[in-house]
This record gives C-alpha cells, sequence and structure tokens, in this order.
C-alpha cells in the first residue's frame, strides 16, 4: 500500500476535480476546428491533446510536486523511475474518434506507486460516463459501484478488441457478430468493468497510459486485466510498452488466457 506521507483522500479529489474539468475543455474545443497533425508514423495529435495534458499536468503537479509525472504528450522525464508515486496520464485516449466527432473517447489518469496504479479516472465526456476506481475500495461509474460480468461463457456480440485476435477465439465462424471496436482503448476496457462488455483485447504495443487507469478500474469491479499469457501488468518502468492483453471477469478471463496457451501469436 501507499507510503503514509501519500494522501490519497486528497489525491483523488484532485484526480476527479481535474480530470472533469479536463473534460469540460475538450467538449469545449471540439465544437470549433480543431488543429491536429501526426506524430511519429501515423499517430494522430490535436491542440485538443496538448490543452488537456496542459491542464491537467497543472492542477495535479502543481499539489503533488514531489510525484512523477508520464504522459503521452509530454516529454520523457526520466526522474519518474526514482519516483514511488507517478501520475500517467492519456489527454485524449482516441484522438481518431475524438476529431471525428464521435463518442469513443475518453480522459484516462492514474495514480501509480510502486509499479501499480492506486487511484484512477476514466472520464468519457461525450457519452457521460465517469469511472473512478479506488485500489481495495471499489469502482464506479457516474457514482454507482460497478461489477464485471461472471461466467465463462463467450457471447461475441460483447466481446471487443482487434478482430484477428477475437477471431482466435473459438468456437467462432464465419458471420458471428462481434462488439464494434471502441476507439479509446481505455474506454473499451472500462466497459468490461461496468459489465457492458464482457470481454475486451488489446492489440501489442499499448502503454501506460493506455491502461493504468483501466486496469484498476477493471480490477476494482471485480475483472482481471493481464497479459494474454496471465502475466499481471507492471507500470512506471523504463519500458512502458505492453503486448496483447484480455480484460474480463475472472472466470471469463481465465477461460480466454486458456484458449491461448500454446498460440503461435505468443
Amino acid at each position: 500500500m501507499p507510503d503514509a506521507d501519500i494522501d490519497l483522500e486528497r489525491d483523488a479529489s484532485l484526480l476527479i476535480g481535474a480530470v472533469r474539468d479536463a473534460g469540460a475543455l475538450a467538449l469545449q474545443m471540439r465544437r470549433g476546428d480543431v488543429r491536429s497533425w501526426i506524430k511519429g508514423v501515423s499517430s494522430p495529435v490535436s491542440e485538443a491533446d496538448i490543452a488537456v495534458n496542459d491542464l491537467i499536468e497543472t492542477r495535479l503537479r502543481a499539489s503533488t510536486p514531489d510525484y512523477g509525472w508520464l504522459s503521452e504528450e509530454s516529454a520523457e522525464d526520466a526522474s519518474r523511475l526514482r519516483k514511488p508515486a507517478v501520475w500517467v496520464v492519456d489527454p485524449i485516449d482516441g484522438t481518431r474518434a475524438y476529431l471525428a466527432r464521435r463518442d469513443d473517447w475518453s480522459i484516462s489518469v492514474a495514480l501509480v506507486h510502486d509499479g501499480l496504479p492506486v487511484l484512477a479516472a476514466v472520464f468519457a465526456p461525450a457519452s457521460d460516463e465517469f469511472f473512478f476506481a479506488h485500489r481495495a475500495v471499489g469502482a464506479e461509474l457516474n457514482g454507482a459501484a460497478i461489477c464485471a460480468s461472471d461466467g465463462p461463457t463467450l457471447d461475441f456480440t460483447k466481446i471487443t478488441g482487434p478482430q484477428p485476435l477475437v477471431e482466435r477465439l473459438p468456437p467462432l465462424g464465419k458471420g458471428v457478430e462481434i462488439y464494434p471496436r471502441i476507439g479509446s482503448l481505455a474506454l473499451r476496457l472500462c466497459r468490461v468493468g461496468s459489465g457492458r462488455i464482457d470481454a475486451a483485447f488489446a492489440g501489442g504495443k499499448s502503454h501506460d497510459w493506455d491502461l493504468a487507469a483501466a486496469d484498476l478500474i477493471v480490477h476494482e469491479a471485480g475483472g482481471q486485466m493481464t497479459e494474454i499469457t496471465g502475466e499481471p501488468l507492471v507500470y512506471n518502468r523504463s519500458d512502458v510498452t505492453h503486448g496483447v492483453l484480455i480484460a474480463a471477469g475472472r472466470a471469463r478471463h481465465r477461460r480466454i488466457v486458456e484458449d491461448f496457451q500454446g498460440h503461435p501469436l505468443l
């Protein structure tokens, strides 16, 4: 558990306020023309990503100056590796959906302590879904407790993620309907926690900022989120990328991990 000098009640209040205000800012900016560009090979970024990142950083770091910082839209600061507590931020997860004026984007922020998330907020302002979790306390959606769906059965209309991964699950046949893919990975995973989706995959090369908040929300909702091998996730390492992941209720998660054992994908 966190050190005594980390005030999780204070940090939870800071987190909720900053993420809600960031959501309002993103919605306001989306009403006008939002300038965007490509970073790296093909990843879109917009002026809204930067503005939301700046708002969250200003709010959180002013009150927690001793915490580390890891964000998709901030320059790498290696000092985070020496900090037991680190804010992990994706200012807009699902930028393509945001720019297309769809609803399936979110703001994702977690507080990670010693490699594990202890506080998490994922906010999808366009669909008014605010997920929050506190380690060992529980997870909620818009203030109501949530629970991942139970049982090992595979209903493909409630399983989402990259189609090549979903299609490796038996006994999927031709023409079977699959739940539509969701632009925000964090939102996709959180909807497992709320029971709206039974299981969600993430392809390889997702990052700490895509995952840390949703990981805690799924866990505190009684689900499981791991590498497809069943290995748990650890955050705030020098390499912040992760492999293929699966999130589901515990019984279904166990079945899917077993189905993938020994698969050539791995």
